[in-house]
């Protein structure tokens, strides 16, 4: 796994307070070198002096690391070296609620660093992600590709993944290819001919072949229900329960062991598999909650995952249960 380098002209940017606690951590707590923290942190080394210079200036730097991001800066790095990540961002937590925006917030910002020219993006969905907008800058890249990675939904209240692809494109000025199907099929049959007749195989050829897929995760039981769970009856939702579902990725729903069950709605499903995101150049996880964090980690053991983006609350809780990764 490989950690994605910032795009030129963004390192100035990431040169933060978040970023510059991140890098005095690793220097004079855990004792890296200013090239081992070039490269966990994707940017140059000349970035690394600059920004420990300016922790000691600032006064950061003392018998300890300043307040602020330093909590969430270690439990990031906690979290990188648990599940062998090449990056984690944490961002502080109120409560399970206000997850999505504060990690959709800081999902945006790192997409508007990281997509470069001549990229395939794939794309899911959910509130983190759509929460993710309100901070993607235009930027405008040469050659990207942006790629739906679900179906859609019949009835739109509040946004679709076909909002969210389109709009991403539109930051960048890419290449956008919708994914044009609901998210459940009536069956297996159905979902073949949509794939084969209706044009949907080029768009499952590009999911074979993505730079970068960011997938939100959802979870299943009563309270922390995801745009997927909303899309299906109570009676299904009990059954996915008791076949041990907890987390659904892209309207797939996997165990605890991240394990796809064996309910009809998976076979029903119009989504890029799973198993086609997990070989994705780098893999991008967002999600937050603690009640989230078995979902979360489902997630991770599916599909993988080299960059997590998450709250608090569910680092926290991830770490808790970390013992056997």
């Amino acid at each position: 796994m490989t950690r994605l380098r910032r795009a030129a002209g963004t390192e100035q940017r990431r040169d933060d307070a978040s970023l510059r606690l991140r890098a005095a951590w690793l220097y004079f707590s855990h004792g890296l070198t200013q090239k081992d923290i070039s490269d966990r942190l994707g940017v140059s080394r000349g970035t690394v002096i600059r920004m420990l210079a300016e922790a000691r200036e600032r006064g950061e730097v003392q018998i300890w690391i300043g307040e602020g991001d330093s909590e969430c800066v270690d439990l990031a790095l906690r979290l990188e070296d648990a599940f062998g990540l090449d990056e984690a961002i944490v961002t502080p937590g109120i409560d399970d609620d206000s997850a999505p925006k504060s990690v959709g917030s800081a999902l945006g910002r790192f997409l508007s660093e990281v997509v470069s020219d001549g990229q395939t993006i794939g794309l899911g969905w959910g509130r983190t992600l759509m929460a993710s907008l309100g901070s993607l800058r235009a930027v405008r890249r040469q050659g990207v590709k942006v790629v739906s990675l679900v179906g859609g939904v019949v009835e739109a209240r509040e946004s679709s993944p076909l909002e969210y692809s389109w709009r991403v494109a539109s930051q960048f000025g890419a290449e956008c290819y919708l994914f044009i199907a609901p998210a459940f099929v009536d069956s297996p049959t159905t979902k073949k001919r949509l794939i084969e007749d209706c044009g949907l195989d080029a768009l499952y050829r590009l999911g074979q072949s993505l730079d970068i897929a960011v997938v939100g995760v959802g979870g299943v039981g009563v309270g922390q229900q995801s745009q997927a769970a909303s899309m299906i009856s109570t009676a299904e939702r009990d059954e996915l329960l008791a076949l041990g579902a907890v987390a659904d990725v892209l309207c797939s729903f996997i165990d605890a062991d991240g394990k796809t069950v064996p309910h009809s709605l998976n076979r029903r499903v119009m989504s890029i598999p799973l198993d086609d995101v997990a070989k994705a150049g780098h893999v991008v996880v967002a999600g937050g909650g603690a009640a989230r964090a078995t979902a979360i980690r489902a997630a991770i053991r599916r599909v993988g995952c080299n960059t997590l983006v998450t709250d608090e609350g569910a680092a926290r809780a991830l770490l808790e249960g970390a013992g056997g990764e």
